[in-house]
């Protein structure tokens, strides 16, 4: 069938409308009609940094839509379902079995690669083959292959809009929140970058009753928001000559006893651990740096703790109805984040989310 994409065509490139074949759907796909897909950081950062041999490339991971064909070895999915889709895991291997799928053995081919298990690629173009299956949908299409592993059926009174951006973006803020770190009233929480994700975070903290949040930015506008979810809030470039950590550990009484990272900034990383108290955690969640420098020393003498997560330790089957259950009793306040532009303003929503000018962009067909 032909089908409409933002396609890249090769590294650092703008998005781009196009028409292409799309094939399928195969006996364990899933052809869904995308309604609406969240722009995510990794979108923007995966369009620009995989090898020139993986263009042109199809994006988009954070798919909502209509269920239009169901593979014959689907099974709980059928057509008119309304799905929000997320990443892909096997369900079959150890970790997976262990209800770790975010770590699945087959999550780089599953999810990065460009293409299915069997190295064919869903698109095509008069000029050859169309790289995607990005988080198992390139969901940047008006209809998506995707599979019963990563497609969520939700309740179809529920606005697609609103919802799409669980899939990836809330459950990974909310996810390392309720996965991970599980803080409580005696417990402080620093969040640095109080995007989507940040916010996430910050709102799934309230509802464990974390004693203390503090939200780190340096856009006003962000901390606003951060502000009216209970979180402290520090702008490093208002503090004069008090360094952000010392602001920090003045806040939490000595240090975080968590913190996340949400901009992968390796110098933000360094002060995110430099502002932790003994034994503190931090989980990082950005993607963009390739190496942090952290202080050795620090981590040392007091027992800290770095490390990363993927989609904060999240199963999506069962995060993602938890996450629209806590929305609907009134836990997960996100809807004022959301802003939605048509599909073919897809490079103006990007400027806007490079700009701080909008914390969660959906686009729209």
């Amino acid at each position: 069938m032909e089908t409409t994409v933002a396609v890249v065509d090769g590294p650092g490139q703008q998005f781009r409308l196009e028409q292409v074949e799309l094939e399928g759907p195969r006996a364990d796909e899933v052809l869904v009609r995308i309604v609406a897909t969240g722009l995510c950081h990794t979108d923007v950062t995966m369009a620009s940094m995989l090898p020139a041999e993986m263009y042109p490339n199809v994006f988009g991971h954070e798919g909502a839509g209509v269920v239009e064909a169901v593979g014959p070895d689907v099974s709980g999915i059928e057509v008119g379902d309304h799905v929000v889709l997320s990443f892909r895991s096997c369900r079959q291997c150890a970790r997976c079995r262990a209800g770790e799928v975010g770590y699945c053995d087959s999550s780089l081919m599953l999810n990065y690669m460009g293409m299915r298990m069997d190295g064919s690629t869903a698109y095509s173009r008069a000029s050859g083959p169309v790289f995607s299956n990005f988080f198992g949908q390139s969901s940047f299409s008006r209809h998506a292959l995707a599979y019963a592993d990563n497609c969520v059926v939700v309740d179809q009174a529920l606005d697609l809009t609103r919802i799409a951006p669980y899939g990836c973006g809330f459950q990974t803020g909310a996810g390392t929140v309720l996965n991970v770190l599980d803080p409580g009233p005696q417990d402080s929480l620093v969040v640095w970058g109080v995007g989507a994700v940040g916010l996430a975070a910050i709102a799934a903290a309230a509802t464990t009753g974390t004693g203390t949040v503090v939200a780190v930015d340096l856009m006003a506008s962000r901390l606003e928001r951060a502000a009216a979810l209970g979180a402290v809030t520090v702008d490093p470039g208002a503090l004069g000559e008090q360094s952000v950590v010392d602001r920090v550990k003045e806040l939490t009484g000595g240090g975080a006893t968590y913190a996340i990272d949400t901009t992968a900034v390796p110098a933000v990383v360094k002060q995110a651990q430099q502002a932790l108290g003994i034994r503190g955690e931090l989980v990082v969640l950005g993607l963009g740096a390739e190496e942090y420098q952290l202080d050795a020393i620090d981590m040392l003498q007091n027992g800290k703790v770095v490390k990363g997560s993927i989609e904060g330790d999240s199963d999506p089957q069962v995060m993602v109805p938890r996450l629209l259950a806590m929305h609907a009793a009134g836990e997960f306040p996100v809807d004022d984040w959301i802003r939605t532009y048509p599909f073919e303003e897809i490079n103006t929503a990007v400027q806007d989310l490079h700009d701080g000018a909008v914390v969660k962009a959906v686009l729209v067909w």
